[in-house]
């Protein structure tokens, strides 16, 4: 009785072929750009050559949604542009030149680096702002025109209205309060979150420059700002003292946050 081909032998040999059948369908997905104008008699047109192989892909480089959306400038916000300065970058350490825009309210001011490739058309009596990018093509001018238009965007809401964290504090005994400790404060006024987590001691997390903290219930920490990404860094580096777990569902949780839970372990 004759043994069956083994499915290596058989991957092997189908590869070592130089053509390969494709079906009909497929053909224009493998169809060299240049094809279409040039004819070849040395083989049938439903066999497939790898040298003429191209990607399935296409399409062009669609705009960003959000980098074209105008910015509206609610009133009481200003935006200043400045001119363009040589500025080390952190990544390559080269000297680029960038631009500074200022965004000041009612509740602060912040400053954002915009890259030379952004182009920022400001018309001041409509209120609005346009961002436009050089070239379409180039993948990272592509993620920095969105990426840009959301801090501006989160910058404006902060300097006009404040960014807000809630943070809940789940399980038996866990408290927190917000004190003064003079010796450690790094700045005057500096105030502390007193945390009280189940552990040996207290935990005490210093507020940051520009953080207002306050705790109207025992159970409930309210961070305020105006820049999003401070009031979410600390509010993480309190949440990572006591993170959520699954079983009992204890823990901080920051904002509308939420945990599945999972049933205990039996022997």
């Amino acid at each position: 009785m004759l043994a069956a081909p083994s499915r290596s032998k058989v991957l092997t040999g189908s590869l070592s072929t130089s053509t390969t059948t494709l079906p009909s369908f497929l053909l224009p997905a493998f169809q060299s750009p240049t094809s279409t104008n040039t004819t070849t008699t040395s083989s049938p047109p439903y066999l497939y050559h790898p040298q003429s192989r191209r990607p399935f892909s296409q399409t062009t480089h669609r705009p960003s949604k959000l980098g074209r959306t105008p910015i509206t400038i609610p009133p009481g916000v200003e935006l200043a542009i400045g001119e363009p300065r040589l500025r080390r970058d952190t990544t390559t350490y080269l000297k680029i030149p960038r631009r500074t825009v200022t965004v000041s309210g009612p509740l602060g001011k912040l400053d954002l680096e915009v890259p030379p490739y952004l182009r920022l058309d400001h018309d001041v009596e409509a209120r609005r702002m346009v961002l436009s990018i050089e070239d379409n093509e180039v993948r990272q001018q592509r993620e920095m025109w969105g990426t840009t238009w959301a801090y501006l965007q989160r910058y404006i809401m902060g300097v006009s209205e404040g960014h807000t964290a809630i943070l809940r504090l789940v399980g038996v005994g866990y408290r927190a309060t917000v004190e003064e400790r003079p010796r450690k404060a790094a700045f005057e006024g500096q105030k502390f979150v007193c945390l009280k987590l189940g552990f040996t001691h207290p935990v005490e997390e210093p507020v940051p420059r520009g953080v207002a903290a306050s705790t109207p219930q025992p159970t409930r920490i309210l961070l305020e700002g105006i820049d999003r990404e401070e009031v979410m860094s600390f509010a993480a580096n309190i949440r990572r003292w006591r993170k959520p777990e699954p079983y009992k569902g204890k823990g901080i949780f920051v904002n509308d946050e939420t945990i599945k839970l999972k049933q205990k372990k039996i022997k």
